[in-house]
């Protein structure tokens, strides 16, 4: 789950707890679902502002060396990328 998709998520959790008259969607508990709707989206949001922080991300740095057979030479090769997930 995503930044935008919880916010969706909240957002509609709320205007079915606050902003629907109740009633409007038979034998069904809507001012519950509404909860539990901005509550499964504040868990998703947490979630992945902890998995999107700087923190989490690290750089990845490789040497590698070898001798040219025809020049006798040494060439020395250094490779960096960042370490996803």
């Amino acid at each position: 789950m995503r930044i935008g998709s919880s916010i969706f998520l909240i957002a509609l959790g709320a205007i079915l707890a606050w902003a629907v008259a109740p009633g409007l969607i038979p034998a069904v508990d809507q001012v519950l679902v509404g909860y539990i709707l901005m509550a499964v989206g504040l868990i998703g949001l947490i979630a992945s502002l902890i998995l999107a922080s700087p923190g989490r991300s690290r750089r990845v740095s490789e040497s590698r060396s070898v001798v040219d057979p025809n020049t006798g030479e040494r060439i020395t090769r250094n490779e960096s990328r960042d370490g996803g997930l």
